[in-house]
Parts: C-alpha cells; sequence; structure tokens
C-alpha cells in the first residue's frame, strides 16, 4: 500500500521506517527542511537503536523516501498517516491540536481518490471527529474516512514495540476503512499479534488511559519509597514482592526521580484537562501529577543532604540527564528539575551522558560536559546517578571513589547496594527507599 507519514519526530519517523520494513511504499513529509535534507542524505536526526540501519536499508529497497512536498506524497496514497506534535498547550495543560488540524487541512486539499486518515499523534477524546470536519470543510469533494491509530512505543525500545506489539488498537467507523486498516498492519495480523478495533473515541481514551495508569504505578512507587524513608523497609525488595503479583505485574514499579519524556508530562496534563473540561475531574491523575513534582523536589533534597545541607562550594557529578537510557530525549526530564536547582544553589555540575549532550547543551547551561563518569567525579563532593545507563551499571567504584575529593553517592536509580559502596571505599551512599 502507499502510505504517506506527515511528521518525522519520533513517532512519524519510527512508524515510517518500520511501515516501509513491512513492504509498504512510505513517504515522509516535514516542514523542516534542514531534517528532510539530514533524512535524505542517510542520517538520522534522533537517537533510536536499530534505526539508522532499518532506515538504510528501506530506502535502498526503495519503499522510503522523505519529502517537503505534502501534496505530491498525500496524491495517490491509501493511507495518509498525522504524526506531528501535541505539546502541552499553554496556560491551560490541554494538548495543543494546532499541528494536527492545519496537517488536516493540507491533507484535504491534497487528497485524490479514496484516502484514509489516520491519527497517530496523541490526541483527546473527539478530536478525529473534528479532523474530520476539517478535511470535509475544505474539501467537499473528498472520498475519505478518519481513522485513530494511537502508538505505544517505548523510547530505546521503539522498533520492537512496532514490529512485536503488545497490542496494535485502531479506531474505525466502518468497514471500508477497517479493511485499509487491516491491509496495513497485515504482517503483525499473520503472527497473531493482537489488533483491537473500537470506535474513535475509545482508541482516543486508551491511549490516555493507558499513560496515566503507567504513570501512577511509577508514582505510587515512589511514594511507598517516601514512607520506607521514614519506616524501614528497602522498596526494591516491596517492589518485587507486589509485583510477583499476576494483578500488578513487575513493569513500571522501580522507584526514582519521577517520570518524565515525551508522553506521561503531557498526556497526564491532558487527561486531567479532559476531566475538567467535562465536570468530571481524574483526581487520581491530577495526585499523580502533583505527587511526581514533589518527588523531584524530594531528589533535589537527597543531594543538598549529601552536600552537608549545602550547595554553595561543592562539585557534583551527575551521571545521566536523559529522561531514561537509550535515548537523546531531554523532554521533562527530571535533570531538568534537579541540575538547575544545584547550579542555583552555586554548587559546579560536571555532567556525563552517552547521548543527552546534543539538547541537554542548550537545556542545562552552565554545566560541565564530560567524557566519562570517572572525569566528571575527579575531585568531586558527591556523584549522584540520575539516569540507568548500561555504562554506569558496571563502574569500577573503588577508582571512582579515588577521584573524588569526598567519596559520596546519590544512587537515585538504585543501581548500587549500600555495603559494595561503602566497601569500594565511599564514605556515605543515598538510595531511594532504602
Amino acid at each position: 500500500m502507499r502510505i504517506a507519514m506527515i511528521g518525522t519526530g519520533y513517532v512519524g519517523l519510527v512508524s515510517g521506517v518500520c511501515f516501509s520494513d513491512f513492504g509498504h511504499d512510505v513517504v515522509c513529509v516535514d516542514k523542516a527542511e534542514q531534517k528532510i535534507q539530514m533524512l535524505q542524505a542517510g542520517d538520522v536526526p534522533i537517537y533510536e537503536p536499530g534505526l539508522d540501519v532499518l532506515m538504510a536499508k528501506n530506502v535502498a529497497a526503495g519503499r522510503l523516501s522523505f519529502t517537503t512536498d505534502l501534496t505530491t506524497a498525500v496524491a495517490g496514497a491509501d493511507a495518509v498517516f498525522i504524526a506531528v506534535g501535541t505539546p502541552t498547550r499553554r496556560g491551560d495543560g490541554h494538548a495543543d491540536l494546532t499541528y494536527v488540524m492545519a496537517a488536516a487541512e493540507e491533507i484535504a486539499r491534497a487528497v485524490t481518490g479514496y484516502t484514509v486518515i489516520v491519527t497517530k499523534s496523541t490526541v483527546p477524546v473527539g478530536t478525529n471527529r473534528k479532523v474530520h470536519e476539517v478535511v470535509a470543510a475544505a474539501n467537499p469533494a473528498a472520498d475519505f474516512d478518519v481513522a485513530s491509530n494511537p502508538e505505544f512505543l517505548r523510547e530505546g525500545a521503539a522498533i520492537d514495540d512496532f514490529m512485536r506489539p503488545d497490542r496494535v488498537v485502531v479506531g474505525v467507523e466502518n468497514d471500508r476503512a477497517t479493511e485499509v486498516m487491516a491491509e496495513i498492519y497485515r504482517p503483525l495480523y499473520l503472527r497473531d499479534f493482537p489488533i483491537l478495533t473500537t470506535d474513535l473515541e475509545s482508541a482516543e481514551m486508551i491511549k490516555y488511559a493507558a499513560n496515566a495508569f503507567l504513570a501512577t504505578k511509577i508514582t505510587f512507587i515512589n511514594e511507598i519509597a517516601g514512607l520506607c524513608e521514614r519506616v524501614g523497609g528497602d522498596v526494591k525488595e516491596i517492589a518485587r514482592g507486589i509485583g510477583l503479583d499476576g494483578r500488578i505485574g513487575n513493569k513500571f514499579l522501580h522507584a526514582g526521580p519521577g517520570y518524565g519524556g515525551s508522553c506521561f508530562p503531557k498526556d497526564t496534563a491532558a487527561l486531567a484537562r479532559i476531566g475538567q473540561e467535562h465536570a468530571h475531574p481524574m483526581q487520581i491523575t491530577e495526585t499523580v501529577i502533583r505527587v511526581n513534582d514533589e518527588v523531584k523536589k524530594r531528589m533535589i533534597e537527597k543531594i543538598r543532604e549529601a552536600c552537608d545541607d549545602r550547595f554553595n562550594g561543592k562539585t557534583v557529578a551527575i551521571l545521566g540527564v536523559t529522561f531514561k537510557p537509550n535515548t537523546d530525549d531531554m523532554r521533562d526530564a527530571p535533570s531538568l528539575t534537579i541540575v538547575p536547582a544545584l547550579i542555583g544553589g552555586g554548587a559546579k555540575v560536571r555532567v556525563v551522558d552517552p547521548q543527552g549532550m546534543s539538547e541537554g547543551e542548550a537545556l542545562l547551561p552552565g554545566v560541565e560536559w564530560c567524557d566519562d563518569p570517572y572525569a566528571a567525579a575527579m575531585d568531586a563532593d558527591v556523584v549522584v546517578l540520575l539516569t540507568e545507563w548500561n555504562e554506569f551499571r558496571a563502574l569500577n567504584l573503588t577508582e571512582l571513589a579515588g577521584t573524588m575529593r569526598t567519596a559520596r553517592m546519590v544512587d537515585l536509580r538504585n543501581i548500587y547496594s549500600e555495603s559494595t559502596t561503602l566497601k569500594s571505599g565511599f564514605e556515605t551512599y543515598v538510595g531511594v527507599g532504602r
């Protein structure tokens, strides 16, 4: 099938590349000429393991191309996916649908023949019906249907998530659109991956409900961690104890500095706003948002205590600033709250991150970037483990401690144990919920 993917951000690029690997003819469209030129040259503007190889394979096979020309890409397409950004709207927390609606209007003027217009972006309930209205108004003669196909891609594991999904959710209104979507996802049907076909509103809500629930699990275990620090207990053992219950599961029960990234912060905010607009407050989600902010502040206080209750004059080595490992994404990362607080308090901050520097340089002014953890820790007073990159899981702790002025560790991901750290020469170890 012929597919046009509007938007070459994280979701659009990964989806477009993977659809082409299914055997479809995919054209990825973006207004940013520099990004398209980069993609045409074979360079990937985001860090996602394996994406560069898969992209090159399908470009070479003639199934994947990139352009700024939306009209040509959309004309004759069987399906057009909208994968543009829906950032949090400043002032009210709602998802900003400006780019979605602008894309819908442009698509309307370019479609020829029957086309399914598929919303891949995360959008509030009712958006797909608004997209239908926009397209119909812009081109009353257009022969089209609208479908909702939310993404569930984890940064750092997106290709595997796309190729071996837990489920694919497709919201449609009629059999004609269902048949097109079934053909697009035929390789997954053939391998018996779950394909859930729903109405438009249910598909839209599934995405928000899933992310809000996962954010709730993270925030719950962080609250338990805080209580453990007051009454005793090890949050890692508690998480294991409850995670072995099949009704709960062990995923997203890792205590740390709070959730961040491109999805959870904006999607929880949008869901809370949807509830407010429909006189049905999402009280659990609203509390999750508030508690997550408080968790980040609690992490700052942990570091402050390890710095003798003052940042001024201290040198702090930060290991990892992206919101999670295996990505260069800094959006709403806990580091964006924690690091400025250290600098604002007078600390000298050194940072090392395998992929974070590309975005982090602009977002974290005033830090010193280092090539490895040992250079960052040289003559430092405290080392803080903030992102659990594999590179930080097997450090030579004796060597690390030996480079520091005062060997103190604040492990916000509970990678190491207190006993191992102290035996390796650290004088202080601070974890989360332990």
